[in-house]
């Protein structure tokens, strides 16, 4: 059989596609890619002419990715007659399979899709639809009405799972494949109860199916590493896990074999990597130093207590993410954060409060979003029970920066959206803060956008990222990055 992923962009490398990739051709199966910011998938697929066209969607996305399914089988089927099996999976088709009721989807796959892909494309080459509407994890519209199949446990041991096939990504796009960063996971799941993360919601839909975090061997993660060393240019390895570090007996191990097994040309090769604050010891920032660690980045998300805690569930206090932050930055690592201003019951006050914690952090660079009321997300369900939201989850972008569909008034959203853009620089140069906030009344415009751009290239080439680059290989990152919605 052949199967057609499909992405609207891709700004690094997708890991679910790629696991799933691996499998389905494990399987005996062909597979392409198509990423819309680089070729028409219309055009693709009447080339490729496949079986099967696979759709990974987040929430924002999904009214593209229901009219481009429609076009592309409309497409191959006109030009060959065949009828394409449309399939959505991801993190919005799992907290709604209702969506296998939109026109031109076939099946909604919900959670871990490694074994439910493999079982869906095998029974279609089998027998057809008929021999596949009672498996495990698909959700299929039937007489009228969406019949939801339960899940099957987690994949306990995903050392087990193929590594994900890169090749199909970088052969869709070069820029990624010659790029000196590449992108690594080392776990799945997360034990943490962050209200607006999907993490809690997805522990419902897998209750009593297995243990909800689940990391790799070391000596797999390093094995994979080594793999994609000896085959593409690779220079800075990003660990894009929740949470890196969960285990001190996991990380001592990995502290030990990393530097010695991942060199190149005797030299060692850094990584970058996420913790919380109150992970944080000085114990945890020594190991990651002798792993080879550059760069750690820290969730802040909201500086009062209230919010953070009670309505985001951090579980952290002001004093825990400062200690945390100074031990990094003494233990001779790079610092960034994460943070989220535009929260529901949250002021302008709030958020510059925000700031003003990032300044007392003194990160290499603050990231920070518009909050986005993500569906089934606690927090998501609170914003749309509570009447904070305009309209419906429909409304969300697809990049978190978007804007915000909260019911702020326009002076409140024009002040998120220049805080937005000033943020990183404001925590950089605290004396440009009585500024920013004259600046809020000022509706955004392109200047700010690219003030903003601009510092935060500056900054993750030489912070965060500090790979030596090319003036050819910087202009090609640069428009590779403005081609896509970020």
């Amino acid at each position: 059989m052949r199967v057609l992923f499909v992405a609207q962009q891709i700004d690094y490398e997708p890991q679910g596609i790629m696991h799933l990739s691996s499998a389905l051709k494990a399987a005996g199966h062909q597979v392409e890619l198509a990423v819309g910011a680089h070729q028409d998938p219309v055009e693709v697929a009447r080339e490729f002419e496949p079986d099967v066209a696979a759709y990974s969607v987040i929430t924002g996305s999904q009214r593209y990715y229901f009219d481009l399914n429609q076009r592309l089988k409309a497409g191959v089927l006109q030009q060959t007659g065949r009828q394409v099996f449309g399939v959505f999976g991801g993190p919005h088709p799992t907290f709604f399979p209702e969506m296998a009721q939109e026109p031109g989807v076939d099946a909604i796959c919900r959670g871990e899709g490694e074994d439910a892909m493999v079982d869906l494309v095998n029974g279609l080459a089998g027998g057809g639809v008929e021999a596949v509407l009672g498996l495990e994890n698909w959700s299929f519209q039937q007489n009228g009405d969406v019949v939801t199949n339960p899940v099957r446990p987690y994949v306990e041991d995903l050392d087990s799972l193929p590594f994900p096939d890169r090749a199909l990504v970088y052969e869709r796009d070069p820029i990624a494949a010659k790029g000196k960063i590449k992108h690594f996971l080392t776990g799945r799941g997360c034990p943490y109860n962050c209200s607006y993360c999907f993490n809690h919601a997805l522990s419902e839909i897998y209750r009593g199916k297995g243990t909800r975090f689940r990391q790799r061997s070391v000596d797999n993660v390093i094995d994979e590493v080594c793999w994609v060393r000896d085959h593409y240019p690779l220079e800075f390895v990003v660990f894009v896990d929740d949470t890196f570090v969960l285990s001190k007996e996991w990380l001592a191990e990995f502290a030990e074999k990393y530097p010695r097994r991942v060199q190149q040309d005797g030299r060692p090769l850094p990584f970058f990597c996420n913790t919380r604050a109150n992970l944080v010891t000085a114990e945890q920032v020594r190991l990651l130093k002798e792993a080879g660690c550059h760069c750690v980045s820290m969730g802040i998300e909201a500086a009062n207590d209230q919010i953070r805690n009670g309505l985001l569930k951090r579980r952290m206090s002001r004093e825990q993410i400062l200690e945390a932050s100074r031990l990094i930055r003494d233990g001779g690592l790079a610092l960034t954060t994460t943070n989220m201003i535009g929260l529901p019951t949250s002021t302008l006050e709030d958020d510059l409060d925000t700031l003003q914690l990032n300044i007392q952090a003194r990160p290499a660079y603050a990231h920070v979003f518009i909050f986005q009321p993500y569906p089934r997300t606690e927090l998501g369900e609170f914003t749309r029970e509570q009447d904070w939201m305009v309209g419906t989850f429909d409304d969300i972008g697809e990049v978190a920066w978007d804007h915000s569909v909260l019911e702020f008034d326009e002076t409140h959203k024009r002040g998120l959206a220049v805080l937005q853009r000033f943020f990183a620089i404001g925590v950089e140069w605290p004396r440009l803060v009585p500024l920013i906030k004259r600046l809020m009344a000022v509706p955004d415009n392109p200047v700010f956008w690219l003030l903003n751009k601009g510092w935060k290239g500056w900054a993750i080439k030489n912070r965060v990222h500090p790979v030596k680059l090319s003036l050819r290989e910087m202009v090609e990152t640069a428009w590779h990055f403005l081609r896509i919605k970020s």
